[in-house]
C-alpha cells in the first residue's frame, strides 16, 4: 500500500521510513528510527529526485506507481550516490527504461561501480547551474562535492522556492506523519546535530562553499534526504549549520566529558561541574562509557569549552575514552578551549594520552594546570581543582 505526503500541488514525497534499524551505517544509535526521502515531480515532465534505501524499496515502489498514475517516469535525478539514497536506483532504472538518468559525472562513475547498469545511452551530466526545465519547474543543479561524497549536487526549483539539499540539513528520526517540521524544537535540533556532526561535520568549508551559494537563491522549503521538510524559521536551521560548519559554539558552556572505573574520576567531575555551575556557567557532564561517541561528537559542537577526564589505563587513557577523542580529532573539531584531568593510582598518565590524541585539532587551546588525583579526590586536591574550575569560568567569562 502506497503512503505519499504532498508537498506543493504537483510535488511529493515517496519515501518511507524506517524505525526498526538501530545503527546507522552501522556506527550511529537511532532508537527513534530514520527516514528516507524521495521526492517526485508530476510536471509536464516527471522527474524523481532520488531514490531509498533497500529497507524502505517495496513501499517506495508503491508510492511512485501511486504517483504516476501510469505516466511515464521521465528523469531520474541522483544527488547523492550513497546506497540509504540509491540502493534501488538500479530497479527504478530497469523498471522506467525511457527515463533519463540525470546526475554528476562523478555519480555517474559510481552508479558504474555499484551496478551492472547500462547508463551512457540514457545519461544526462549535470554541471553546476545547470537547468533541467520540467515544465513549470525549473530545476537548477548546485555542485556540493563532500558534502559529504565527492559527486553531490543539490537542486533549486525556482517555481515553488524549494532547495532539495541532498544529505544537507537532515537528521535522525523517522517522520511521525507529516511530512512538514513548522517548528525546529530541541529534540529536533539536537538530532539533527549530532547527524551533522557525525556524518558531515569533517567538511565544515565545504558545507560553508554550499551555504554560500544557497544564500543566493530565494529559499522558502528547503526539502532534504533525511527528517523532515522544512518550511517555516529556516533562520533558526541555517543559523545552527552556519555555526557547525564553521566550528563556532552553539553557546558559552562546559561540556565535561569522564571515564571513570570504580566513581573516583566521575566525583572529580561532579565537583567541578558543581563549582562551574556556582559561578553561574552552563555545564553538561557525560560519561563516555554510557553516552554514545555520536552524541559527545555532537556536545563537543555545542559547547565552548570542555574538559576531559579519565582515569589511567595501561600506561594511557581509558578505552571508551580513547575512542571518544579518535573520534573527536576524525571529525576535525576545532576552535575550543580544552582542560583535562586525570586520574591514577601509581603512574597518573591519562592527560598527556589525551592531548597528543587532540593535538592537531586546529585552533584549541589547553587551559589551566591538569588536574592528577591519585585514586580518589582527597581535601588536599580542592585547591587544583579550585584552580582549574577559576580558569575555565575565567577564559568563559572573560
Amino acid at each position: 500500500m502506497y503512503c505519499v505526503k504532498k508537498i506543493k500541488d504537483d510535488i511529493y514525497w515517496v519515501g518511507g521510513n524506517d524505525r526498526r534499524l538501530e545503527l546507522f551505517e552501522g556506527v550511529y544509535r537511532i532508537p527513534s528510527g530514520v527516514s528516507y526521502n524521495s521526492y517526485f515531480i508530476d510536471d509536464e515532465k516527471t522527474a524523481l529526485i532520488d531514490t531509498v534505501d533497500k529497507s524502505v524499496a517495496e513501499v517506495f515502489f508503491a508510492n511512485l506507481k501511486h504517483v504516476l498514475h501510469g505516466r511515464n517516469l521521465d528523469y531520474i535525478v541522483v544527488q547523492h550516490m550513497e546506497p540509504d539514497h540509491s540502493a534501488t536506483l538500479e530497479r527504478a532504472a530497469m523498471m522506467y527504461p525511457d527515463a533519463k538518468i540525470v546526475c554528476t559525472a562523478k555519480c555517474a562513475q559510481m552508479i558504474r561501480q555499484f551496478f551492472s547498469l547500462e547508463i551512457d545511452s540514457r545519461l544526462q551530466t549535470a554541471s553546476e547551474g545547470d537547468v533541467l526545465d520540467t515544465g513549470r519547474h525549473r530545476l537548477t543543479f548546485l555542485l556540493a562535492p563532500m558534502v559529504h561524497w565527492p559527486e553531490v549536487m543539490v537542486t533549486y526549483d525556482a517555481a515553488d522556492k524549494i532547495l532539495f539539499s541532498a544529505d544537507a540539513f537532515g537528521s535522525f528520526g523517522a517522520q511521525n506523519g507529516d511530512i512538514f517540521l513548522d517548528e525546529p524544537d530541541s529534540c529536533y535540533i539536537n538530532e539533527s546535530r549530532r547527524y551533522y556532526t557525525n556524518i558531515v561535520g569533517k567538511y565544515g568549508p565545504q558545507v560553508t562553499a554550499l551555504l554560500k551559494k544557497a544564500a543566493a537563491a530565494d529559499i522558502e522549503m528547503i526539502c532534504p534526504l533525511h527528517g523532515y521538510a522544512l518550511r517555516n524559521n529556516l533562520d533558526v536551521m541555517i543559523d545552527k549549520y552556519t555555526k557547525w560548519s564553521s566550528y563556532t559554539p552553539e553557546e558559552s558552556g562546559v561540556l565535561i566529558c569522564y571515564a571513570s572505573v570504580y566513581g573516583n574520576t566521575q566525583n572529580a567531575a561532579e565537583v567541578i561541574a558543581g563549582k562551574l555551575s556556582e559561578k553561574g556557567i552552563k555545564t553538561c557532564v557525560m560519561d563516555v562509557s554510557k553516552s554514545s561517541e555520536s552524541e559527545i561528537v555532537a556536545m563537543c559542537f555545542k559547547y565552548s569549552h570542555i574538559i576531559f577526564a579519565s582515569t589511567t589505563y595501561n600506561n594511557g587513557v581509558f578505552i571508551s575514552m580513547e575512542n571518544v577523542l579518535n573520534d573527536i580529532a576524525a571529525h576535525n573539531l576545532q576552535n575550543r578551549t580544552i582542560a583535562f584531568v586525570q586520574n591514577g593510582s601509581w603512574a597518573p598518565s591519562a592527560a598527556k594520552a589525551m592531548a597528543k590524541l587532540l593535538e592537531g585539532l586546529k585552533n584549541c587551546k589547553f587551559i589551566g594546570e591538569t588536574v592528577t588525583i591519585k585514586s580518589a579526590l582527597k581535601d588536599s586536591d580542592m585547591c587544583c581543582i579550585d584552580n582549574l574550575a577559576e580558569a575555565v569560568a575565567e577564559d568563559l567569562q572573560g
